[in-house]
């Protein structure tokens, strides 16, 4: 009898990891842990079956730009949505994030004026389109019109629920002006906080300093979270939270680790 007790009681210890950590097939899940961890997916994953009720979930709106849509976003929502309820950790149950970039001229579009989406917008860096000088003012509004876009003509259902999380990466067009891309990232903050929606920032500190470099503490951008990637187990994403925050009086929210070809995130303390 004592036997089949531990048997039973091993048994359950091992239903509630793979509870905790979204079930799935041994080959998509990460090694077996005692907390809960959520799961990021975007256009990489569509067609993949994915863990079912991660902790939580962060799905990726664009399919690798910031001007395209993810074709599975619908899909990768539904699955979002399965994450347990109450939320097991800190982090919502499903945020969003989004690609970010500031190509300048090359782009496909540039901003000619502050006006998009039928409203002025008050820029801190001048007016786009008064002339020379202006490519910072521009940038901004660049910024605004892609957090726009993301949030009106995506697919997304009711925006101001989301954490939208800023993908800056450099793998996607960014200008050897720090300062104009810190612009284009302070737009889209001002666009998604006038729809009253939480915003935080996603990238590793080399990254960051290549893109942005130092914030002034006088910039929206100080004090949002930070979510950092880089990590190769649980035990260094574990880790990371400690590591420094991307801005000025942030925190670092959540950090990411690499298993079995997935993404997936430990929500700090």
């Amino acid at each position: 009898m004592a036997t089949r007790v531990l048997t039973k009681l091993v048994s359950a210890a091992m239903a509630l990891g793979l509870v905790l950590l979204g079930g799935g097939t041994a080959s998509a899940a990460p090694p077996r842990n005692a907390e809960p961890v959520g799961i990021d997916v975007s256009w990489p994953q569509c067609g993949k079956t994915l863990p079912k009720q991660p902790a939580f979930a962060i799905v990726g709106v664009n399919n690798g730009l910031a001007n395209t849509t993810n074709p599975c976003l619908a899909a990768q929502l539904a699955w979002a949505n399965t994450a347990p309820s109450p939320a097991l950790t800190a982090q919502p149950r499903v945020a969003l994030y989004v690609n970010t970039a500031n190509p300048g001229l090359q782009g496909s579009w540039w901003p000619s004026s502050n006006r998009y989406g039928g409203v002025d917008v008050a820029n801190p860096y001048g007016v786009c389109g008064s002339g020379e000088g202006d490519f910072r003012a521009c940038s901004y509004m660049y910024g605004y019109a892609k957090a726009y876009d993301d949030a009106t003509i995506r697919g997304v259902d009711n925006p101001a629920k989301y954490v939208w999380w800023l993908d800056v990466e450099t793998g996607n067009s960014w200008q050897t002006d720090k300062v104009a891309n810190v612009a284009d990232l302070e737009g889209m903050t001002a666009y998604f906080t006038s729809i009253n929606a939480k915003v935080g920032l996603y990238s590793t500190g080399y990254q960051w300093n290549q893109i942005a470099g130092t914030v002034p503490a006088s910039s929206p951008l100080a004090g949002l979270p930070s979510w950092l990637a880089g990590a190769r187990s649980l035990t260094g994403a574990k880790s990371n939270c400690s590591s420094p925050a991307l801005t000025p009086g942030s925190r670092v929210a959540l950090t990411q680790y690499i298993s079995a070809g997935l993404d997936y995130n430990y929500s700090c303390p």
